[in-house]
C-alpha cells in the first residue's frame, strides 16, 4: 500500500516519492509489455543403432543338434552367422559330458560355441575377463595421460542423426578423431597393435573408471552384445552408449542367472 502527502504525491512503502507521469494529451498510455512463456523449440532425440558382434541364444528344449550348425542358424533363430566358440568348459568335466558341448576345441580351458550352464564355467570367464580389463585399463591410463576426457563417438553420431543437415556425418567424425585422447589412444594401437590393442569404440567404458571397466568387461564376456530368450524374445543395447550398455548387462546378467543348469547356451559371431 501507498500513503499520500499534502502535495498529492505518492510514497511507496519504503517512503519513496514516486512521481506521478501524466500521459500526453491524444495518446494513449503504451501497456506493460508481458512476457510470454514460449518452449523453446527441441532437437529431436536420436538413437544410434546398436553394435551387435555377439549373439548369445538361449536354445528352446528339444531342439536337435543338428540345428546348432552355422547353415541352421537362420532357419531356427533367424539370424546369419557362425558358431563362436567364447566359452569356457568346467575343468572336472567327464569325458562323455563332451558331447553336449558345442564345437569343443582342444586345450585348457576347451573353449566351445556352448553348452549346458552346468558344463560351462561362466564364474571363471568372468573373473578372467575382469583382470584383463583391470591390466588393459592401466595400460589406457598411461596412455591417455595428460590428455581432456573426451566425447565419445556415440554422441557424436547421436547429434550428428538429429539434424543431418547442420551436423554432417564428416563433421562428426573430424570432431571425434580430433580430440587430443582419441589421437593418442590411435597411436598407441598403430605403435602396438595386438594383444596391447585399446578399443577406441570402448573410450565411454575406459572413461567410466578401472571398476567400471572390468565390471563391464566381465559381464559382456558372458552375455555378448544381445541376448535370444527360448521364446524368441531379444534383450538388446538401444545404442553403444555406455548407458544403454548397462541397461542391457544388467537385463541379460539377471537373466542368465535365473536359468536352468540344463539350459543350453549358444555363441554366435554375426
Amino acid at each position: 500500500m501507498t500513503a499520500t502527502n499534502g502535495a498529492a504525491t505518492p510514497l511507496s512503502r519504503y517512503g519513496t516519492r514516486v512521481p506521478t507521469v501524466t500521459p500526453r494529451p491524444g495518446r494513449k498510455p503504451t501497456p506493460a509489455a508481458t512476457t510470454a512463456s514460449t518452449t523453446a523449440p527441441t532437437s529431436p532425440v536420436v538413437t544410434p543403432t546398436a553394435t551387435i558382434n555377439t549373439m548369445i541364444v538361449c536354445l528352446p528344449d528339444g531342439l536337435p543338434s543338428q540345428a546348432l550348425t552355422a547353415t541352421q542358424l537362420d532357419r531356427h533363430f533367424g539370424v546369419s552367422g557362425t558358431l563362436q566358440p567364447r566359452f569356457w568348459a568346467i575343468p572336472d568335466m567327464w569325458l562323455w559330458q563332451r558331447r553336449d558341448l558345442v564345437a569343443p576345441r582342444k586345450g585348457r580351458p576347451v573353449y566351445c560355441a556352448g553348452g549346458p550352464v552346468k558344463l560351462l564355467d561362466l564364474a571363471a570367464m568372468r573373473h578372467a575377463a575382469g583382470v584383463g580389463a583391470g591390466i588393459r585399463h592401466q595400460l589406457w591410463q598411461q596412455v591417455v595421460h595428460g590428455t581432456r576426457p573426451a566425447t565419445p563417438w556415440p554422441t557424436l553420431l547421436a547429434r550428428h542423426l538429429a539434424d543431418p543437415a547442420k551436423y554432417p556425418r564428416e563433421r562428426a567424425e573430424a570432431d571425434f578423431h580430433n580430440q587430443a585422447r582419441v589421437n593418442a589412444m590411435r597411436m598407441h594401437n598403430a605403435a602396438s597393435y595386438g594383444a596391447a590393442h585399446l578399443a577406441v569404440g570402448e573410450l565411454e567404458m575406459f572413461q567410466a573408471g578401472p571398476m567400471a571397466y572390468q565390471h563391464y568387461s566381465a559381464t559382456t564376456a558372458v552375455c555378448g552384445d544381445v541376448l535370444l530368450t527360448p521364446d524368441g524374445h531379444k534383450l538388446a543395447p538401444a545404442s553403444d552408449a555406455l548407458t544403454h550398455r548397462v541397461t542391457y548387462l544388467e537385463q541379460a546378467t539377471r537373466y542368465l542367472e535365473s536359468v536352468e543348469t540344463d539350459q543350453r547356451l549358444l555363441a554366435v559371431a554375426l
